[in-house]
């Protein structure tokens, strides 16, 4: 077996990769494609995926550091006798909170550029000259077009987010800057901007109509990320002693209608730790998605079934924000298949693995009901109950816990007025602990509302809500419809559960169960 090496954690740098003899997977097949069919390219991928190494990879191959590239793909097929000179943009470190701070902070950028390209920079100019200048004054020096890389293109829009005023005058003042792209195009050989988000090219790229978009373009899916033959080839080493099928489903499942891949962090974090843990989730709680969901009166169970269509996906700017975009942009939800309509394509979205459905799970039912520190214990006896099947524990578990929301939150919190919310902050509660799920398993008498697979059992169940008392109808559909009739080949024990919700009462009224042995 290959000996282990160093784990790149944190590192974004291709020189430093390389040089120190880190893991490495070869992305130059897709970089050289990428090169060979076009110029201008726009590429949104969620926080931590490997953008700005992918960026840094590309800078390298251009400006001809072949020792870099010995034994990779492009080594044999790139003209390494010419080079090219590359301007770099990043965004990516700190906060901007003002228009003033993000002209700084572009200035500087630019500044650094002309530095390191030995040029002078021209006085008096405002920003979209100083930039068209750079460009034009890099091609004439080195007699080669010009390569113009933009990482994190989008995060002084979204770091203000929550602000609008402040993000429109984020986007305006990035607008200025990506148009000189288009009016400079005789000195560019290539372009990429690449950032979480897609904002319409209406609102940030206007006119820049050669940008090709390859966020869901099929032979680029992998082009930032691990796939499963990555994980089995290059990390070898690291895998004897984790369970490998849990590898997959933990974290793999991100897909931009090709190959799925792996989030890097999480990988690389798993084989340092040796733990299964949300590393990736971790890092960012997702208030401002969490908020959002809860203002559209979202229902929970449906998000990892979401069907929308292409237009509704690219629908994100600071006065227009779908929750699909959102979702899927940051990462929440990925592809899971798609079907053509003529010009159109419709797309089923789906939670890419365990880790983001669990952990976004937990953070929705917290919004849900407002205390962080009940649900967290709630968890844990809630899968004793569940292996225990203690169907009464688990009844008096769901009573207690929705008798002690206040009633002063479902007052002011329009969500609880919506019938799905209890529906949604039972599944929630599920999911949450990471369990298998069927949402609306479709039999041939209907739909189920939510199937778990668990410890070698199978738990049905439906749910009613009801003005006051119960009325026995949850449970009795799971017997009318034969809902247990799919699951009987699997030999397991199947229960039926039947849950009433109150409106009057606010609470389960009814928990029904019955049992059919295997």
């Amino acid at each position: 077996m290959t000996s282990r090496k160093k784990l790149p954690i944190g590192i974004q740098t291709f020189a430093k990769i390389r040089e120190e003899g880190c893991y490495y997977v070869d992305k130059t097949p897709q970089i050289l494609r990428l090169i060979e069919d076009g110029s201008h390219y726009f590429l949104s991928r969620p926080r931590r995926f490997g953008k700005s190494l992918l960026l840094d990879t590309i800078a390298e191959l251009f400006e001809g550091r072949r020792a870099l590239f010995t034994g990779l793909h492009a080594e044999p097929r790139w003209d390494w006798s010419r080079t090219f000179p590359v301007i770099r943009i990043s965004f990516s470190d700190g906060v901007l909170h003002s228009q003033a701070a993000l002209q700084q902070r572009i200035r500087l950028l630019l500044a650094d550029n002309y530095e390191r390209l030995g040029l002078e920079q021209p006085q008096g100019q405002d920003l979209p000259g100083l930039f068209a200048k750079l460009l034009q004054l890099a091609c004439a020096r080195g007699g080669q077009r010009v390569v113009v890389l933009v990482d994190e293109y989008d995060k002084p829009i979204l770091d203000n987010i929550t602000e609008p005023e402040v993000a429109r005058q984020m986007r305006d003042g990035l607008r200025d800057l990506y148009s000189v792209l288009k009016g400079q195009d005789a000195y560019i050989k290539f372009a990429l901007l690449t950032g979480v988000s897609k904002f319409s090219k209406v609102s940030l790229f206007s006119g820049l109509n050669n940008l090709r978009d390859i966020t869901v373009s099929a032979d680029y899916s992998a082009i930032c990320g691990y796939t499963d033959e990555d994980v089995d080839q290059v990390f070898a080493p690291e895998l004897p002693g984790l369970d490998r099928d849990e590898i997959r489903r933990w974290y793999n499942g991100y897909n931009w209608t090709g190959t799925s891949v792996y989030n890097p962090f999480d990988l690389l974090l798993l084989f340092q730790e040796r733990e299964f843990r949300p590393y990736w989730f971790e890092t960012g709680t997702p208030t401002f998605l969490v908020d959002l969901l809860m203002q559209r009166d979202t229902f929970t169970p449906e998000l990892g079934q979401w069907v929308t269509m292409d237009s509704l996906l690219s629908t994100f700017d600071v006065d227009e924000i779908s929750s699909e975009a959102l979702l899927f942009q940051s990462g929440y939800l990925t592809i899971g298949s798609q079907f053509k309509m003529g010009a159109r394509t419709e797309y089923t979205l789906k939670y890419p693995n365990q880790e983001v459905e669990a952990s976004l799970n937990g953070a929705l039912l917290q919004a849900l009901t407002a205390r962080s520190t009940e649900t967290a214990r709630q968890s844990g006896r809630l899968y004793r109950l569940l292996q225990a099947n203690d169907f009464a524990g688990l009844r008096a578990l769901f009573t207690a816990f929705f008798a002690s929301i206040p009633n002063d939150w479902y007052r002011s919190n329009r969500i609880a007025n919506y019938e799905g919310y209890y529906a949604s902050v039972f599944y929630s509660h599920f999911a949450a602990l990471g369990l298998d799920i069927r949402l609306e398993d479709v039999t041939n008498k209907g739909r189920i509302d939510m199937a778990v697979l668990f410890n070698g059992q199978v738990y049905l169940f439906e749910f009613k809500v009801v003005e006051d008392m119960p009325q026995g109808k949850a449970l009795q559909q799971i017997r009318d419809r034969g809902y247990a009739e799919k699951y009987r080949a699997r030999g397991e024990t199947i229960h039926l559960v039947g849950v009433e919700f109150s409106r009057e009462q606010r609470s389960v009224v009814g928990f029904e169960v019955e049992t059919l042995l295997s």
